[in-house]
């Protein structure tokens, strides 16, 4: 597997967005875009006229995460926006098959996000469906919550899933991501990683993502070399 950081812009300067987006452009993967509607989250974050700006501010790819009531609607003008890889959550979608395949048709990577409650197992037959499948490892709505280890048999899981199932599924972890935490996640399972605070609070943005990145390869490369990895 190979191993994304996507840092999230939700802990960044509003006010300075490109500047912050332009301070992690070197060593990231991905911008993480937290769209949230204060209905299915308790928080108003980001939303389309901002992803459309992000779009013309910079040439990283947008990883946008839809914590949104009625994804089925509001989730398709994300991919017709420029995003590259569009995120809805399973407990608000309606019709999650037809919505991956319409994310997919519009030329963009589809992907099934779980709150830390929600299992996997009832929702492993849409697989063939998706790009991605994301774990949230803190309550989605707010930044700088403290990681669930919790979760991390989920994570398991759903890496075992994804291997019966075959095909390039990635496997996100978002959540208190951390040079402390960020070793349990890739050895669970996880490739890519949302990291918030632990890049936008560091000094030196891309050399937080350099360590992320780091981190993460030696873990999964040590729990290969184990046969503990799914």
């Amino acid at each position: 597997m190979t191993v994304q950081i996507s840092p999230s812009i939700l802990n960044s300067d509003f006010a300075r967005l490109a500047d912050e987006v332009a301070s992690v452009s070197r060593a990231a993967d991905w911008v993480h875009v937290d769209v949230m509607d204060n209905h299915f989250v308790p928080n108003l974050t980001l939303g389309l006229p901002v992803v459309e700006a992000l779009m013309r501010a910079s040439d990283l790819p947008l990883d946008c995460h839809l914590m949104i009531e009625d994804p089925d609607r509001w989730a398709p003008a994300y991919a017709e926006a420029g995003a590259r890889s569009v995120t809805f959550h399973i407990e608000a979608a309606t019709a999650p098959i037809r919505l991956a395949r319409t994310l997919r048709a519009g030329g963009v990577r589809a992907g099934m996000a779980l709150r830390p409650a929600t299992p996997i197992e009832p929702y492993e037959d849409l697989l063939p469906e998706l790009d991605m499948v994301l774990i949230m490892s803190v309550e989605p709505g707010f930044g700088g919550q403290r990681f669930l280890d919790s979760v991390l048999p989920k994570v398991r899981r759903t890496r075992e899933a994804i291997k019966r199932h075959g095909g390039q599924i990635w496997l996100q972890m978002d959540g208190g991501v951390s040079a402390d935490t960020i070793e349990r996640c890739a050895e669970a399972g996880a490739d890519v990683f949302v990291a918030g605070s632990a890049v936008y609070g560091a000094q030196d943005r891309d050399k937080a993502v350099r360590e992320l990145r780091a981190l993460a390869e030696q873990a999964t490369s040590k729990a290969t070399m184990k046969g503990t990895h799914p």
